[in-house]
């Protein structure tokens, strides 16, 4: 039986799912979920992510976690953790550029955070095995120890429920089925939260997931030390909108279409993660734009050193860079924001973000 038939069939018998129910399946179901059977990043995938642009990204990420470290006293353990870490290409990267800090691999535990079987074995082919752990929750990595923790769309993944606002109030927007016994949106009961007026038909999401995902890491944080980097697309401030959408071959097609074989995503509330991770203790910074953040880390000095190294590859270079930073690209639909627990806020988010020459 395929998925939409078990979800079909689990709705006639319980009635319709929110949102993050059907997307919890659409993603995690142990014979048919997306990223637990058939998840496929890359140019011949159905998604890519900014580790696959390009090398400079995972180097600079690395080059933040050891420069991290080093603000934190140059501990002699810390657990460097990845949450989501995809086919481990951005940590391939990062490990390679954080070499250059003296001592900071020797005293990292690396923790990969995955539940997906599929990913975590592509993980172990790119990384290798020796001196790499797998975890599938932040509890059980080791105590004891400060981390420092990065997670680039991540967020994205985890689920939103949605409400719709009629001329009657607000009521949750549900997967039901139609006379057709297709899978459709329908409307259910008002939901349990207090939302505010809005014209008829405006959409407003929300994630539990997310709120407690800031919770448990701003926890963590003030419990051990350390410091988060978090990237993904989203919003810095809160407002109305469905975003929900599923990704197949870089295209883009309906969230009800074929459950289970799309990536299933929704933009990122930043305001709502990062003020849950505020109120367990943590410490939080704006948030940032993607070109911005990367450009005050060096984006355009590492640039200009792999040109100088590479001039055969300039072009595509400087491509990779304007695809990173340009606002018409990645630049500013992808935020950046960092949680920590204390003394100096972690480097890259207060910088001005202004852009160096870069030679072309």
């Amino acid at each position: 039986m395929s998925l939409t038939a078990r979800l079909a069939a689990r709705i006639a018998r319980e009635g319709p799912l929110d949102i993050a129910a059907f997307m919890d399946v659409c993603l995690h179901d142990p014979d048919d979920g997306y990223y637990a059977t058939r998840p496929r990043l890359g140019a011949d995938g159905d998604f890519i992510t900014a580790p696959h642009v390009s090398q400079m990204f995972g180097e600079l990420i690395g080059l933040w976690a050891a420069e991290v470290w080093a603000g934190l006293g140059r501990p002699d353990r810390c657990c460097w953790i990845e949450v989501g870490p995809g086919d481990g290409t951005l940590m391939r990267d990062a490990r390679r550029a954080a070499v250059a800090a003296a001592g900071f691999l020797d005293a990292c535990d690396l923790w990969l955070l995955e539940t997906s079987v599929p990913l975590a074995a592509l993980q172990a082919k790119v990384l290798g095995e020796n001196g790499v752990r797998w975890a599938s929750h932040l509890d059980e990595t080791p105590r004891g120890r400060p981390i420092i923790l990065i997670a680039n769309e991540w967020l994205d993944c985890l689920p939103v429920r949605q409400a719709v606002a009629t001329p009657a109030g607000w009521r949750e927007r549900c997967v039901g089925v139609d006379g057709g016994g297709r899978l459709a949106f329908v409307l259910g009961d008002a939901p349990s939260r207090d939302l505010p007026p809005a014209p008829p038909g405006t959409v407003v999401e929300w994630s539990e997931a997310l709120e407690r995902a800031g919770e448990a890491l701003g926890r963590r944080l003030m419990e051990e030390g350390g410091a988060a980097l978090l990237i993904d697309y989203g919003s810095d401030s809160p407002g109305f909108g469905d975003t929900l959408q599923a990704l197949r071959a870089h295209r883009k097609e309906g969230p009800l279409d074929n459950p289970g074989e799309a990536d299933l995503t929704a933009h990122v509330n930043f305001p709502s993660f990062l003020a849950a991770a505020k109120a367990a203790g943590a410490q939080v910074t704006e948030v940032s734009s993607q070109g911005d953040f990367l450009w005050s880390l060096g984006l355009g000095l590492r640039a200009e050193r792999l040109i100088a190294s590479h001039p055969e590859r300039r072009g595509a270079i400087l491509s990779e860079v304007d695809r990173l930073i340009d606002p018409s690209a990645m630049g500013q639909l992808f935020k950046v924001a960092a949680l920590w627990s204390g003394g100096p806020p972690p480097p890259g988010l207060r910088a001005s973000g202004r852009r160096s020459e870069i030679p072309r």
